[in-house]
């Protein structure tokens, strides 16, 4: 046969075609993933659920988050800060709860994306951890929004708490390095 002639093995494009036949032979639809062999297991992440770190979270514009003894939220350069240990614990895939060591309060943000310190856990203590591209961690309130846009945690040039309804991903003040604690 020729250089483009059927004795060639099986292009990815009529793979794909065949497998998406096969679903819809079993009543699948097109692109579903419960056609006999062809099908996945479910993917299990259960061994990062309950995973506790201690960090110093080292934001983007040069401060360390801390959570003081009155339950106050603010950034500090100073990186032997007691209250700047904090004890990231994942509550399941993605989500954490974030509390200080030192004071064993809770970072919380609250409906008006006010960050604070929480002596109690409770569901305003949950944020969503994303690794970014550009290797910064962001987290953003699992429990409240600003319209359908996320409230991220973030400390401004001064090290002061931004206000979650006027963050954005993108903006450095909501990128944080999670650094190990020595």
């Amino acid at each position: 046969m020729g250089r483009r002639g059927l004795a060639r093995p099986c292009s990815l494009w009529l793979c794909l075609a065949l497998s998406l036949l096969a679903g819809s032979a079993h009543g699948d639809p097109p692109g579903s993933n419960h056609s006999g062999a062809t099908s996945r297991r479910p993917r299990s992440y259960n061994h990062l659920e309950g995973d506790v770190r201690w960090r110093r979270l080292y934001g983007a514009t040069h401060f360390f988050l801390c959570i003081d003894s009155s339950g106050k939220v603010q950034g500090t350069r100073w990186k032997e800060s007691p209250n700047s240990i904090l004890e990231i614990r994942s509550v399941r895939v993605g989500v954490v709860a974030i509390k200080s060591v030192h004071t064993g309060f809770y970072l919380a943000m609250n409906k008006k994306g006010k960050v604070y310190g929480s002596k109690e856990y409770n569901p305003n203590c949950k944020f969503e951890e994303r690794i970014e591209e550009n290797g910064y961690n962001t987290y953003a309130s699992l429990h409240w929004h600003h319209g359908d846009h996320h409230m991220f945690l973030a400390l401004n040039g001064h090290g002061k708490p931004r206000q979650g309804g006027k963050t954005q991903r993108q903006h450095l003040s909501t990128h944080f390095l999670p650094m190990l604690v020595s």
